[in-house]
């Protein structure tokens, strides 16, 4: 099912997840993330863009879940939306969303370009790996945007494309690919360790995000690992180069 087709099928504040949205025994956090989001919208009606996020991912969710959201503050340029998905063993998933119209500023700065050795994506080399996680064997096309190196270093660097886009929200989709890419640390790790996030912080840095043919250029660097926690940064340009969304995430490392 696509992410629409799960959205339709809800019923009652209730929504299956399918197997094939998962990463490894939970919903990928891109699909929990993206189903907060849509609840909120839902909920909150006519809002201006989605401008912040901040999702805590604290247990698994998988199979029949509940998801709720409240409008928490609406101001006189934003409004505050809490949101969250629960199952029989209680909250999995928390979000809180910004939404803000534009307005008139001074200030300008714009210091978030890609890698100069970028790959173009007519050029990239797809990746395939039987044992990607499912949801991303079965939703997304996937290309290497760096050449390849034999250093290991933790930064990850791809093309993303979620193959089904029809009927969602420009801002429920991104939301549902920027997550796609593993933990940056994953390069440095030499046997299967579980990993998981907790905690992940999204500012959307245009109010209308675009790309060509639905191609979105992913990149997360950690910057410090230890005792079983990694802080990583997370950024994602269009297919012209332009930054879109700029985030951090904490992953857990359990090994």
């Amino acid at each position: 099912m696509s992410f629409a087709q799960v959205l339709a099928s809800g019923r009652d504040g209730s929504v299956v997840i399918p197997e094939t949205w998962h990463q490894g025994r939970t919903a990928y956090g891109g699909f929990s993330s993206a189903l907060a989001l849509a609840e909120a919208m839902r909920v909150g009606g006519d809002l201006p863009p989605l401008r912040s996020a901040q999702i805590a991912m604290m247990a698994p969710l998988f199979g029949e879940v509940r998801v709720s959201a409240k409008v928490m503050r609406v101001g006189r340029n934003a409004t505050w939306i809490a949101a969250e998905i629960a199952n029989d063993r209680g909250v999995g998933t928390s979000a809180n969303f910004v939404f803000m119209r534009p307005v008139e500023s001074g200030v300008s700065v714009h210091d978030a370009a890609p890698a100069a050795d970028l790959i173009p994506v007519d050029q990239a080399r797809e990746f395939v790996n039987p044992n990607a996680p499912a949801f991303l064997r079965n939703h997304f096309e996937v290309r290497f945007a760096l050449p390849r190196t034999q250093d290991r270093t933790a930064d990850v660097c791809w093309w993303v494309r979620l193959s089904d886009t029809e009927g969602l929200d420009p801002a429920v989709a991104l939301l549902l690919t920027a997550d796609g890419l593993p933990p940056a640390v994953m390069p440095l790790l030499t046997a299967f360790i579980p990993v998981s996030t907790m905690h992940w912080q999204v500012n959307l840095l245009t109010a209308t995000p675009h790309t060509q043919n639905g191609w979105w250029l992913l990149r997360s660097t950690a910057d410090f690992a230890e005792q079983g926690c990694s802080s990583q940064r997370m950024q994602l340009w269009n297919s012209a180069g332009e930054p879109v969304l700029a985030g951090t995430q904490s992953i857990a490392l359990f090994g």
